[in-house]
């Protein structure tokens, strides 16, 4: 069961890069032959393929915030921004680059699919204002975002993950033990990408001059709405919430709250408009827009099933690759190949991981490989190595392909939308160079501060 099952994993890997428009019929495919196999074979129950298999969680912060971005673009106010960060930077290049370094900023303590989610808008209009392709902005934003989760505790789940294995706070993640801490790690791969992003944006290195357009922000209602979402992502993950679904569910159900909220508000507010059409015997006629279920359709045309439905059925497979030891077998080579030697298992679980995590979700591999870390009986300074380079290898390691993270099906999902086809080349032309410079920064100031 555990060959198929790999097989049928990289089998749908393969489909996904040869026919990226079916993506969710593929994976769709492929988590019900896989959800079938397991359940038969016993490696599987039937609320296991969906019931807990399946990030609740990042599926209703995608849904939530995709109507709460999708309103925000309707209002027009990313153009309004986009003419102001114009006006203020005008040159092609710096303002790409800003983009993608402030993903990253936000992203150290808001989700990453939501950082995406909130710069994308204005990534997009920025791209449109200046004639170039949005492909590479998108794909930057997104990149930057995986890379600054392991950042903060309150990042990524993998970094919540981490401090519950050796007990670190908050300012744990900024100084451990009187030393530099993995913030460090992973600024220093953000201050060295930045030059990466120079060289990919290098041919945009025109000045701007245009006129800026008088732009008619409908309403600021979503904009305030996204304003207080991210607010409220930053509070919760410092808030202590004793019970345990809701803690668990937090991001998604802040997300979905402010997107139903924009949704009775969009609804609320939809007026019919009336308008006089002169026909040719010069008699008039009167047709009547909007409304509101017009302003429903609105919304719905806000949420992009495909992207959810690919994740959530990327979610099933996962699963059942875990399920059945794939990722096990994987964290025991390591323990096996590196014991006795310290600086090579540590060299072996960073490399590895970047490896592994950019076709597995970073989480059951990172939940998988803390247990195997520990059982290694190492302590001090030895441990906080491993698990520091694990989560460097794990949370960066999601740049290299197209479906390595969750932030990255986001930013191509949102491209197709917009009728942009983005093939595997056109990521792998920023994540490749993106991650291995970002990865080999954070490699080796851990390795600096921990290991020698």
């Amino acid at each position: 069961m555990k060959i198929f099952i790999l097989i049928l994993f990289v089998l749908m890997y393969i489909g996904i890069i040869v026919f990226p428009k079916y993506k969710p019929h593929i994976t769709g495919a492929t988590a019900f032959i896989a959800v079938v196999s397991c359940v038969i074979s016993k490696d599987m129950l039937w609320h296991e393929s969906f019931s807990s298999a399946i990030n609740y969680n990042v599926v209703m912060m995608l849904l939530g915030i995709m109507i709460t971005v999708g309103l925000f673009s309707e209002s027009g106010m990313p153009n309004k921004l986009a003419d102001k960060i114009i006006s203020k930077i005008p040159n092609a290049m710096w303002i790409l680059v800003l983009l993608s370094v402030l993903s990253g900023i936000i992203s150290a303590f808001v989700d990453n699919v939501a950082t995406v989610l909130m710069l994308a808008p204005i990534g997009l209009a920025v791209a449109k204002k200046v004639n170039i392709s949005p492909i590479p902005v998108l794909i930057s934003i997104s990149v930057s975002s995986n890379l600054q989760g392991a950042a903060t505790l309150v990042g990524d789940t993998t970094s919540v993950m981490l401090a519950g294995e050796l007990g670190m706070s908050f300012m744990d993640f900024f100084f451990m033990d009187g030393k530099l801490s993995i913030f460090w790690a992973v600024e220093l791969g953000m201050l060295l990408t930045i030059p990466v992003l120079i060289f990919i944006f290098r041919k945009n290195n025109q000045r701007i001059s245009i006129t800026p357009e008088k732009i008619q922000v409908t309403t600021i209602f979503p904009t305030v709405m996204l304003v207080l979402n991210i607010v409220c992502l930053v509070v919760c993950s410092f808030v202590s919430i004793p019970n345990a679904f809701i803690s668990d569910h937090v991001n998604g159900l802040v997300c979905m709250f402010f997107g139903i909220i924009c949704l009775i508000y969009h609804v609320a507010t939809a007026k019919r408009q009336a308008i006089e059409n002169v026909n040719e015997d010069g008699s008039t006629t009167t047709d009547f827009i909007g409304g509101k279920k017009e302003a429903v359709k609105t919304v719905l045309g806000t949420i992009d099933f495909p992207t959810v439905l690919f994740l959530v059925f990327l979610f099933i497979i996962i699963r059942a690759v875990n399920n059945v030891g794939i990722i096990a077998d994987i964290s025991s080579f390591f323990a096996s190949i590196g014991a006795k030697n310290i600086f090579l298992l540590y060299t072996l679980i960073v490399f590895g991981s970047v490896l592994i995590s950019a076709f597995i979700d970073n989480i059951p591999y990172v939940a998988t490989m803390l247990p195997v870390i520990a059982g290694l009986g190492l302590t001090g300074n030895a441990q906080i190595l491993l698990c520091f380079g694990l989560l460097c290898g794990a949370t960066l390691g999601g740049n290299i392909t197209p479906v390595g993270a969750s932030a990255n099906v986001v930013a191509i999902g949102m491209l197709n939308k917009e009728g942009y086809k983005v093939k595997s080349s056109d990521f792998f032309k920023i994540g490749i160079p993106f991650t291995l410079v970002a990865v080999l920064g954070g490699y080796a100031l851990i390795w600096f501060v921990f290991g020698i």
